[in-house]
């Protein structure tokens, strides 16, 4: 199920809209010509979670008796939840007991310590003030999704929660974004599935040769770049 943070009209089968906010018609150079989405990943490519999660995980290890990694955990961000605890041989029924107490544990230990990553909050408002719509489609709860965001006073449209990889695809459609930015192959697939052009940042995991093999159109150091890309792919494509 495709899980929204946001209300929404029934526009869709899926209850998501393409127009969740009107666009701002301020004094952006592109706002009087151009429309149009960009989708962002939100672990290591818009914040970095690290330092909390490792902390919970001590927490939950801790409660659980089971011997959880929080800092091997954090060198391959990007995958759901639940596929992490799979590691450790565990039944669903405890790994959904786990899933939760993480989900309950993250606004009080995770996001209080999240930082943006180097260019986030200025990749999101070069999209905004170039009059397009900014969302996150993410394997983050959505609600712990938004509440990292909040946190930081970056202010996207939507957030869609978890999605991972190819599943992505259907929230991208539908919220019409034409380009979707990433830091890990999910993302990737993510992109390609939904016909979307990928721009992937080597912040996560993934290294930059590793993004470039595995298809992505663009590849960045980091969302410092962003804005120079953006302005290049605006004048280079029609809208």
């Amino acid at each position: 199920m495709i899980e929204v943070t946001h209300c929404v009209t029934s526009r869709s089968l899926s209850g998501l809209s393409p127009l969740l906010r009107p666009f701002d018609r301020g004094s952006a150079p592109y706002s009087q010509r151009v429309r149009f989405t960009v989708g962002f990943d939100l672990d290591m490519t818009l914040i970095d979670p690290r330092a909390g999660i490792v902390e919970v995980f001590d927490v939950l290890a801790a409660e659980s008796g089971i011997p959880l990694d929080g800092r091997a955990f954090v060198t391959r961000l990007g995958p759901p939840l639940h596929q992490e605890f799979d590691r450790y041989g565990l039944d669903s029924a405890t790994i959904s007991r786990l899933v939760d107490r993480y989900r309950a544990l993250t606004p009080d230990l995770v996001v209080p310590s999240t930082v943006a990553m180097p260019g986030a909050a200025e990749a999101v408002k070069a999209v905004t003030h170039r009059g397009g719509r900014a969302v996150v489609v993410t394997a983050k709860y959505a609600v712990n999704a938004r509440a990292h965001l909040d946190a930081l006073g970056i202010e996207v449209s939507a957030v869609v929660g978890d999605l991972w990889s190819t599943a992505k695809a259907a929230a991208l459609q539908e919220l019409d974004a034409e380009v979707f930015v990433g830091d890990h192959l999910g993302d990737i697939a993510g992109a390609r599935a939904a016909d979307a052009l990928s721009v992937a940042v080597a912040t996560g995991p993934i290294s930059a040769e590793d993004l470039a093999a595995a298809g992505a159109d663009v590849v960045l150091s980091d969302l410092t770049r962003f804005p120079e890309w953006l302005d290049s792919y605006l004048v280079a494509t029609v809208h």
